[in-house]
């Protein structure tokens, strides 16, 4: 009938009416709430701030210097003007630093997923609820990543937090130390330079560095507790490494900074009583100084909690939210794969791109790493290591750092690393203009080798 009510239909819009005047009262009650209110200034000024070309060839920075209003653009090296578009053709290739800016283009790209917009009032404590230094949720995260990757052991492990690896060099040191009897700090040459300067530096009654690992292997004649550096992959050559010294006088340190897929191939998770890592050269937050250790022993684990809790009661809490979001963001993409897939794509090219142009120099030469299995990609990979290893093979060429320098190469000497002063360390990991400069150098100063060859010949 016409008149005739439809049941089912007059339930539906009944019901449908009851939800719109429900989310019309909410919005009403709350709807202020949802909107944005004092965050909206910070992410403009950090969006406006962000958005400043630069020219590609360098940066504006929310804490940089401000003239008429106006970030100013921080160029990188060679690059100069208010834009940092006006190159220096004279000006030299300095590879000298660390710096692991190649993975800068990769947070441009995903800029949201590491954003950090905090409030003023964000952890003014010195600690946290649980009068713990130490991020629950970050740790966490750390214990996540390390199983998502494969190339460490957590389970049953501690973890401390520091101010980057590099404090955590000298509080494992210390934890691994005895009074009663002082240990002798070793590295196997070319070994990374803070071991030495950092135990020498702090000059302390309980431990001392006394070189090499070579001169220590019997340790059973030594009078001496030995505590010693492994470092792997190895800082400068990239090359895996394991501990040489033997015996129940010796206790280890693993420093695995570069321990991660961008890097080097991972072939078994690391499983070490004392392991070391570093935000720096896993995102490249190197400016946000964190790091962390990974201990098995309890009574180690105390005595380093104890003495980062002395020098400096823990890591800033803005540091470890920085940290905890750029964990977040790596597991939202490609369940932690998008990150090392970029990294390892750029240092596997750079590297390749350079051996090609040394490989029929008689002049220079670079390490040899050989290919391993991996199991983060499961399949056979070749290297991506984060600096180049390069040795002048010529007689009369022993001061390899000058060679390179006369001919527009900063690079960093091997003596630095305990090495012959005919190796240099050329580091691969910073901006690409400075790789691209490098290779422009490079390819000037083979050119003229292959032109004095051909020359002799004739």
């Amino acid at each position: 009938m016409a008149g005739k009510i439809d049941r089912a239909k007059y339930g539906m819009c009944l019901g449908t009416s009851v939800v719109v005047n429900l989310l019309l009262v909410v919005y009403l009650v709350v709807g202020e709430k949802w909107k944005l209110s004092w965050s909206i200034r910070a992410a403009e000024e950090a969006e406006d701030v962000a958005a400043q070309p630069c020219s590609g060839h360098g940066r504006a920075y929310l804490d940089g210097l401000v003239v008429h209003g106006k970030p100013v653009c921080e160029c990188n090296t060679c690059f100069a003007g208010p834009d940092c578009s006006q190159f220096s053709p004279a000006c030299p290739a300095d590879v000298d630093s660390g710096n692991p800016l190649f993975l800068e283009p990769y947070w441009m790209q995903h800029a949201a997923k590491g954003a950090v917009v905090v409030a003023g009032w964000h952890r003014m404590s010195y600690a946290f609820n649980d009068h713990s230094i130490i991020s629950e949720e970050l740790e966490k995260h750390i214990r996540k990543l390390h199983e998502r990757v494969g190339n460490a052991v957590t389970e049953g492990r501690f973890i401390v937090f520091g101010v980057g690896s590099t404090q955590l060099l000298n509080v494992a040191v210390h934890a691994l130390s005895n009074s009663s009897s002082p240990a002798g700090v070793v590295a196997t040459i070319p070994f990374y330079p803070a071991y030495k300067s950092q135990t020498n530096f702090f000059r302390s009654m309980d431990y001392k560095f006394v070189g090499d690992t070579s001169m220590w292997k019997n340790t059973s004649d030594v009078n001496m507790n030995m505590i010693e550096f492994v470092t792997s992959p190895n800082n400068p050559d990239g090359q895996l490494k394991k501990a040489v010294l033997r015996g129940s006088s010796v206790k280890t340190i693993h420093d695995h900074a570069y321990y991660w897929p961008h890097f080097t191939a991972i072939p078994a998770p690391a499983d070490e009583d004392l392991m070391l890592f570093t935000l720096s050269k896993l995102t490249g937050h190197a400016g946000s100084r964190f790091g962390w250790a990974l201990i098995k022993d309890e009574e180690v684990y105390e005595r380093m909690l104890k003495y980062t809790d002395q020098i400096s009661f823990g890591v800033s809490h803005d540091t470890q939210l920085i940290a905890l979001q750029q964990l977040k963001a790596i597991f939202q993409g490609n369940n932690g794969s998008d990150i090392f897939e970029f990294g390892f794509t750029t240092m596997r090219k750079r590297w390749e791109i350079l051996s090609k142009a040394l490989s029929e120099s008689n002049r220079f030469s670079i390490q040899k790493i050989e290919p391993q299995f991996c199991t983060f990609y499961q399949q056979l990979r070749g290297p991506s290591p984060a600096y180049a290893w390069l040795k002048c093979e010529r007689d009369e060429e022993e001061d390899c750092y000058e060679v390179l320098r006369e001919n527009g190469i900063i690079s960093r000497r091997g003596s630095v690393y305990g090495a012959e002063r005919r190796y240099v360390r050329l580091s691969l990991i910073k901006t690409q203009d400075d790789f691209d400069l490098l290779m422009l150098r490079f390819n000037s100063l083979l050119s003229q080798e292959n032109f004095y060859g051909i020359e002799t010949i004739m």
